[in-house]
């Protein structure tokens, strides 16, 4: 699970969480993939850290998830998603592993990835979408092979996906990262593909899929998760929320508030008569009057 990034779009959510524990639904963000991935057969999680390590042990005491270990790998200079791999691979020198983006929220099945993979013999196989995101993976499916990322090789011929964000790795991926370099994925895999090696995708549509790197997309995901209510919240009868409106742990919401579509973290008090819409209430903030599209701490 890559948990080291910094966030930036997310700010300032991620000046006080790393993005991977930003509350969604009032549970971290990095829980619901740890649950999806636990339900489809995974069976050791290792997470890499960087900014505000000291949240994740919090979180996650006493290094289990579920019953199932976690180790966490600080890098106390970010690594990149490459670098970040090579950094773990000590943990599982000869086994397959899956990496996972820590800023998705998905339910696609990633056991059919798994599976392909196995069949297939690729090095890595990364997890497409026909839609949904930025298409700047080619992919031929009667190969099985990525042609070209972001244009970058010329190919003009293949069919564009996106990338999910979930690849399965093969042990031999490991030794084409530079030991203890900030690189991302990204140039290893292009020079996978000028030298002819198997770098394979598989294309995956069944499930949801977000990517939570901007404001906008979390409260997007919130509004299809529908409203969510902590059961230490104190709702007043006379006020109201709708399309997705989350409260968290100790939140106060005064009467004729009224919310829409709004995130509120742990400890915020809304003041009575208040009205948000497309808002984002960090913890412990005391919010009053009339707000839309802000970010309120």
């Amino acid at each position: 699970m890559l948990g080291a990034g910094l966030g930036t779009r997310l700010r300032p959510l991620t000046d006080r969480l790393p993005k991977p524990l930003v509350p969604v639904g009032n549970r971290p963000l990095i829980a619901w993939g740890f649950d999806h991935l636990i339900d489809a057969g995974i069976q050791r999680l290792v997470v890499n850290t960087h900014h505000l390590p000291a949240c994740y042990n919090t979180a996650f005491p006493g290094g289990a998830y579920r019953g199932v270990p976690i180790i966490f790998r600080h890098e106390p200079v970010l690594l990149e998603t490459a670098g970040g791999i090579a950094n773990v691979a000590d943990l599982f020198p000869d086994e397959t592993f899956l990496v996972f983006n820590g800023d998705i929220l998905t339910t696609l099945p990633v056991e059919n990835a798994i599976a392909a993979h196995k069949a297939s013999g690729n090095e890595v196989t990364l997890v497409l979408r026909s839609s949904g995101g930025p298409l700047q993976i080619g992919f031929d499916a009667a190969s099985g092979l990525v042609c070209d990322i972001g244009g970058k090789l010329g190919d003009t011929h293949s069919p564009l996906f996106l990338f999910s964000g979930v690849y399965v790795v093969s042990p031999a991926f490991v030794s084409r990262i530079p030991v203890g370099e900030k690189i991302s994925v990204i140039p290893v895999f292009l020079q996978m593909i000028r030298e002819g090696a198997r770098l394979g995708a598989v294309v995956i549509d069944e499930g949801t899929w977000w990517d939570l790197g901007s404001p906008e997309a979390y409260l997007a995901a919130h509004e299809l998760l529908g409203c969510t209510v902590d059961p230490a919240a104190s709702l007043d009868l006379q006020a109201e929320i709708s399309d997705g409106t989350t409260l968290g742990s100790r939140v106060t919401v005064g009467p004729q508030a009224r919310l829409r579509r709004t995130v509120v973290w742990h400890d915020a008090i809304i003041a009575a008569g208040t009205t948000l819409d497309s808002c984002i209430v960090l913890d412990g903030a005391c919010v009053s009057g009339h707000h839309v599209g802000e970010i309120l701490q």
